[in-house]
């Protein structure tokens, strides 16, 4: 039985969580808030993308193949929308160096990302950006699309990873950064704790620096996802990369369609303040309403900011491209992301799940300075 001093007290401690629970709320929706006027603050979507050297009239006049049919074994050609000049810029080799130096892995050279030359160059905006890789440059998983090498065994973890990380981000001076890393399946905690690390470093050194991270699923272990969602990182990434029927055939058969929307649905619910956001590749055979189906399940999960882009073939020894998605095709796909409520939807042939991901917060940034 609760006495009335016993239960006086308790309407009062209720009261008091209530209030707290509100504040935390309403500073959650502040900071995504915060977010959405930042972005709508920054360049246009054109600035987003790198555009091809050829002018639009001759994307539209050509008539070479855009899919390969069934039964064909060769590799499509290389639409003029892909054909582009990537400037290097006078930083590019600085960032190289660096890197190297530190012995800091980027997905930017593991995956062979085309857009690899603008974004450590800086582009025409002067914005440098790079995706460092977490936990060495070799991952357990085999996925057909990646060209990232695969091991059961990798080489154990750097110690000073996370300290050389953050020393390289401060000293690029840079607003927002991008950690990526491999599945390393052969840790029990999948690398959570060294992740974590590194972003507590980087916040370390500059608290006022956004960090997104892309993350594995960790085996779905949502003991990991905790450890990384409240780590003090601001946006919290991971990839469907494709849709549910093709998911077996182009993912690590560890990875699963579910388990990928769980997690980002478990990481929202650990920290409310997470921005959380996915990327799906085009081109490996999917249909529309396959893909109007993963845009909305991952709406479903919480998921607020997306990026689809074309999927190339790095390697022979990969996936072929089924199909080169036309730019036209890619901006339907950015129109029905902003319908779904996404809170942004970046589309496009080159674009990549972290290709120039904060140069809408950084120059938003930049903007309210002066």
């Amino acid at each position: 039985m609760i006495r009335g001093k016993d239960l006086k007290y308790s309407v009062v401690t209720q009261h008091i969580l209530l209030n707290v629970r509100h504040s935390f709320n309403v500073a959650a929706q502040d900071k995504i808030e915060e977010i959405r006027q930042r972005l709508a603050k920054g360049p246009s979507f054109q600035d987003f993308v790198q555009n091809s050297d050829l002018p639009k009239e001759e994307w539209k006049e050509y008539d070479g193949d855009l899919r390969r049919q069934k039964g064909e074994n060769g590799r499509l050609r290389l639409p003029p929308w892909l054909k582009t000049t990537i400037p290097m810029g006078k930083n590019f080799a600085k960032i190289k160096n660096q890197l190297q130096e530190l012995k800091l892995a980027t997905v930017c050279e593991e995956a062979r990302c085309p857009n690899i030359g603008e974004c450590w160059g800086g582009g025409e905006h002067g914005t440098q950006t790079a995706t460092i890789m977490l936990m060495g440059d070799t991952c357990t998983r085999g996925c057909r699309f990646c060209s990232v090498k695969t091991s059961r065994n990798p080489q154990p973890l750097d110690p000073l990873e996370p300290t050389n990380t953050a020393k390289a981000i401060a000293s690029w001076g840079l607003d927002y950064i991008v950690l990526t890393s491999v599945d390393r399946d052969d840790l029990s905690d999948g690398g959570s704790q060294h992740i974590a690390e590194t972003v507590k470093e980087i916040k370390l050194r500059n608290p006022n620096i956004f960090v997104e991270c892309l993350v594995p699923d960790f085996r779905g272990e949502l003991r990991c996802v905790e450890i990384i969602a409240n780590s003090g990182l601001d946006v919290y990434a991971h990839n469907i990369e494709t849709v549910e029927k093709l998911t077996p055939y182009v993912r690590d058969r560890r990875a699963n369609y579910r388990q990928t929307l769980h997690v980002l649905k478990e990481a929202k619910r650990f920290n409310k303040n997470l921005i959380t956001k996915s990327s799906i590749m085009l081109g490996l055979g999917e249909t529309d309403e396959e893909i109007e189906q993963t845009m909305q399940d991952l709406r479903e999960a919480g998921v607020e900011c997306l990026t689809l882009g074309q999927y190339m073939q790095p390697t022979k020894r990969h996936l072929k491209v089924i199909e080169y998605v036309t730019p036209e095709k890619f901006k339907h796909w950015e129109e029905r992301g902003n319908v779904l409520g996404f809170l942004y939807t970046a589309s496009g042939p080159l674009v990549r799940s972290s290709y120039k991901a904060g140069e809408f917060f950084i120059t938003s940034i930049l903007r309210e300075r002066e």
